[in-house]
């Protein structure tokens, strides 16, 4: 895969192209079906595959801090994306967002991007105001001379997938509705940073990793499967927040590992929630947190000793 970083690099594209485009966020099981689609165009029609993305998020041009939380930063979701040719990263600013939809399909997609074959979702709109639909692309593919298609929706039970969904669905604690639309379990990754080492000095030492989004997607106390430290992963329990009853003000997610006692500052890991204990709360004192993590910890430890008993009797 190789990363095209704003317009000004598009001389860097072997066109030309079939592309998708969207934010992508979450690359759940409806993203990953129109990439699958993409792919097959284009190994058919022998064309690079492109994915056409925003960074940051339109929603996060216009609503600021009260955009929705990501599910995947964008780190992460380069990694989901490492089969296409090309990821195409859109710096989302007033400019773009003043550039009407068919400006953006002649100059952006069409002479820039060298966009010959346009994949769309069936809810796709684009340009200033959003007037832009599959209707305009359609009439413009046919004078322009470039192809435009829309996938269906895809549906789990009955429900559309769709990022806003699996948001919902983390929201609300349900970590088994969002596994389901994801195609996998929801994780988050980082590297480990030192901390302030105030677990240290009640008996439940922390793993640190940032966040680096402006909102997390999760907040709360949750049992969790940590990969990347060896073959096999660790459980732990962890809590994603501010931290209230210790005066922090930046989102950390903070992991104690069970029954583990090694130096792991900078390592890249990658953290599985596996179950919902409960919300964050600012407690009255570091002594009745300390109380409350012994709980939430005891409460993780037989979540997960319930879990491997049902793998056992399926086996």
């Amino acid at each position: 895969m190789r990363i095209i970083n704003g317009r000004h690099n598009a001389q860097k594209i072997n066109g030309p192209v079939a592309a998708t485009i969207g934010n992508f966020d979450g690359v759940h099981l409806g993203h990953q079906a129109l990439l699958g689609h993409l792919k097959t165009v284009a190994a058919q029609s022998q064309k690079p595959a492109m994915l056409i993305t925003f960074e940051p998020s339109p929603q996060e041009f216009f609503l600021g801090d009260n955009a929705p939380g990501r599910l995947t930063r964008l780190r992460e979701k380069l990694r989901l994306l490492q089969e296409l040719d090309y990821v195409v990263m859109l710096p989302f600013n007033h400019s773009l967002a003043q550039q009407s939809a068919e400006q953006f399909v002649r100059y952006t997609l069409q002479q820039e991007l060298q966009v010959d074959y346009l994949l769309v979702g069936d809810d796709f709109h684009f340009g200033k105001n959003r007037l832009g639909n599959f209707a305009l692309l359609k009439s413009m593919a046919d004078k322009q001379r470039f192809v435009v298609e829309k996938t269906k929706m895809m549906t789990v039970h009955g429900e559309r997938i769709s990022s806003s969904r699996i948001r919902t669905a983390l929201q609300n604690g349900d970590l088994v509705t969002a596994q389901r639309l994801l195609g996998r379990p929801y994780c988050m990754l980082g590297r480990i940073v030192q901390g302030q080492q105030r677990g240290r000095t009640i008996g439940f030492p922390t793993a640190n990793v940032f966040l680096q989004r402006h909102r997390s997607p999760i907040l709360g106390v949750y049992a969790v499967k940590v990969h990347g430290l060896a073959k096999d992963a660790f459980y732990g329990v962890a809590n994603v927040g501010n931290r209230p009853t210790v005066g922090g003000t930046r989102s950390l997610l903070e992991i104690h590992l069970f029954d583990f006692y090694e130096d792991i500052y900078g390592k890249y890991i990658k953290v599985e929630f596996c179950h919902k204990i409960r919300d964050e709360k600012r407690f009255a004192s570091f002594a009745v947190l300390k109380k409350q993590i012994t709980i939430d910890a005891q409460q993780a430890r037989v979540f997960f000793a319930l879990e491997q008993t049902q793998t056992s009797a399926k086996n």
